[in-house]
């Protein structure tokens, strides 16, 4: 049992790591002139459909149609598709395009705020200290994040601040609109038809096969594979499995690796400046995501 937590804890840590790092790469080959509506749907589409083809090697091959057989079940996969999956991919990217991976990550990673908000004001739970503390906490990260400190100024253009935060609310739609799916259908099935869905849909506005191959070096082509094998397909898999031997708190935790290794990985490989307070809202940020695992029930 203790070497497969060890196992678990490996997968955890690299498929963050594999995150993290994707994000960054992203972004250089936006400097390369990648478009990001390419990216989306070429790195969708691929990596949809290796993990559909994942969970027919190693899984319960039968769910992969079988969640088209019920009405609900196919109606919600396509909205989770479009309005999750690639509402929060493209955000995601665009940010990124718009400033840098590790401003972009750490934007994202706000959804669990807007879901304590949001669901306090359904009236799903009550508010309470831990909430106030946590948007608190974000607030402030946020604050030195993109101001580094400054009251007349930005740190960060505002069309990454847009992208980012309209990333993090996509993410929290994702999160919980696919709950219902995800206690029917093991999690390869969902997320990779959803890939594959919102791949297909923004094929139609930029399809893979619309690119000019030959501006590409061999270190483009590098890219891409980290982007779309490690940065999407390894990375999911990798952190799904290690919820068969963790705990939930236990993966959120060291989920951390994930926002860490973007900043590190912009600031050192990309050469972006990173004021004072910058790393300051950055503590804030990820001492908000710690605090979250250790106080959930």
């Amino acid at each position: 049992m203790k070497n497969k937590r060890y196992i678990g804890f490996i997968l955890v840590i690299t498929g963050c790591f594999f995150w993290g790092i994707g994000g960054t790469v992203a972004q250089q080959l936006f400097s390369e002139g990648i478009e990001v509506s390419w990216l989306v749907s070429t790195r969708l589409l691929i990596a949809g459909t290796l993990l559909l083809g994942t969970q027919a090697i190693f899984k319960d091959r039968k769910q992969i149609l079988a969640i088209w057989q019920q009405k609900f079940t196919a109606f919600r996969l396509v909205i989770f598709a479009i309005v999750g999956m690639l509402a929060v991919q493209y955000t995601y990217m665009a940010s990124i395009k718009e400033g840098n991976a590790a401003v972009a990550t750490l934007l994202q990673y706000l959804a669990p705020v807007m879901i304590i908000v949001y669901v306090a004001l359904r009236g799903h739970s009550k508010f309470t200290k831990k909430d106030a503390i946590t948007i608190v906490l974000a607030l402030c990260g946020s604050f030195f994040l993109l101001t580094n400190g400054s009251l007349s100024a930005l740190a960060v253009p505002m069309p990454a601040i847009i992208w980012g935060l309209l990333s993090g609310v996509s993410l929290a739609f994702y999160t919980l609109y696919a709950i219902p799916l995800l206690k029917q259908f093991d999690s390869l099935v969902v997320v990779g038809w959803a890939m594959t869905l919102a791949g297909t849909t923004m094929s139609f506005f930029h399809p893979p096969w619309q690119v000019d191959v030959g501006s590409w070096t061999a270190s483009t082509v590098i890219y891409l594979v980290i982007v779309i094998i490690f940065g999407t397909m390894l990375s999911f898999w990798f952190y799904i499995e290690s919820l068969q031997t963790l705990t939930a708190k236990e993966t959120s935790l060291l989920g951390n690796v994930e926002p860490l290794t973007a900043v590190l990985a912009t600031v050192i490989w990309l050469h972006e400046p990173f004021g004072i307070f910058q790393w300051f809202g950055t503590s804030f940020i990820l001492f908000m995501m710690v605090y979250i695992a250790l106080k959930s029930d």
